[in-house]
């Protein structure tokens, strides 16, 4: 997973340096990639995440059936709070893959997305943080890595 969490992060960092990455050695796979991880999270993740990745309205209020509203995974929400491993474990398994018994009306993607398919969608989410959200969140997964 560290190697994982490093090579998504280099993809970002690498396709945010460079541009869009047409017509430049070496970073079209990154920009295939994200194209793959947009069209992705259009089809599975935005009915609920936001075409925008703005989120549910009072994403932090629990409904009256005790669920969470589903949460931003732009820069406004809490996404970026978890390192990549933690993410691609919450989206391949779900909330109660996690932590069992939990509630939630995210489902595992476990069965309908591969593994690359679920790091494509992680690293077009990512992509749209700022540079200083990136290296926040990058830094969770170094810390981790250090335990």
């Amino acid at each position: 997973m560290a190697v994982l969490a490093l090579v998504t992060g280099l993809g970002v960092a690498l396709l945010l340096a460079t541009g869009d990455g047409q017509n430049q050695p070496g970073v079209s796979g990154v920009t295939a990639t994200l194209a793959r991880g947009r069209h992705l999270y259009a089809q599975y993740c935005a009915s609920c995440h936001g075409t925008e990745l703005e989120g549910q309205p009072n994403w932090r209020q629990r409904r009256p059936d005790g669920r969470l509203p589903a949460p931003p995974h732009d820069a406004t929400g809490h996404t970026w709070h978890h390192s990549d491993a933690q993410l691609f474990e919450l989206t391949k398994r779900g909330p109660a893959g996690l932590v069992p018994g939990y509630a939630s009306d995210m489902p595992a993607f476990s069965d309908v997305l591969d593994d690359d398919e679920i790091h494509a969608v992680l690293l077009f989410i990512k992509s749209t943080w700022p540079a200083d959200i990136r290296a926040r969140q990058e830094a969770l997964g170094a810390a981790g890595q250090q335990r």
